[in-house]
């Protein structure tokens, strides 16, 4: 069965009543959705661990969750939560791991063929969204220091950072 979300919703209400049989049916579909759901989000090897952090977390949420709205973007924020959650662990412990490493210094060579790659990629972008992706992405300046240098609001700075980032996304999985 793949539950939509008017079954979602009448199997939350009657797991929140306390049916054990709709809790029961509740999890494997939510369980289902889950794994598809981190299926373009993660590597295979991850999936089945975070979509059990996700049921418990929702499990322990269950009565949280308001009949009167819709049961499919509550669910998704959970799982985006924990998703995000774990990228931080996963990104910390790679980036603890490299720190330990002796890592070899890049060449003088292998950077500036990045950095031509990298100019490269900006110059497909609008001037804007490039300038305030190199000043807060790349220097390390806040939003606020990229919208006083650049004149823009700190919230278009936000917004042109955003955009230019999925930008540069798509055109590196095109080129891949």
């Amino acid at each position: 069965m793949v539950a939509d979300e008017p079954t979602f919703a009448r199997l939350m209400a009657a797991t929140q009543e306390g049916d054990k049989a709709a809790t029961n049916v509740l999890l494997s579909e939510v369980g289902v959705w889950l794994e598809r759901y981190f299926r373009r989000r993660l590597p295979p090897h991850q999936i089945d661990d975070l979509v059990q952090e996700v049921l418990i977390a929702f499990y322990t949420k269950r009565a949280t969750w308001d009949p009167s709205r819709p049961f499919l973007p509550w669910l998704a924020a959970i799982a985006r939560y924990r998703w995000v959650d774990h990228l931080r662990k996963v990104y910390k412990h790679d980036s603890k791991e490299l720190m330990e490493d002796d890592a070899v210094e890049d060449s003088e060579e292998e950077v500036v063929l990045a950095r031509v790659s990298l100019d490269r990629l900006f110059g497909q972008l609008p001037d804007k969204q490039a300038e305030v992706i190199e000043m807060v992405k790349i220097e390390g300046l806040s939003i606020r220091e990229a919208a006083d240098k650049t004149g823009q609001s700190e919230s278009l700075v936000k917004v042109n950072i955003h955009r230019g980032l999925k930008k540069l996304a798509t055109m590196v999985e095109k080129a891949d």
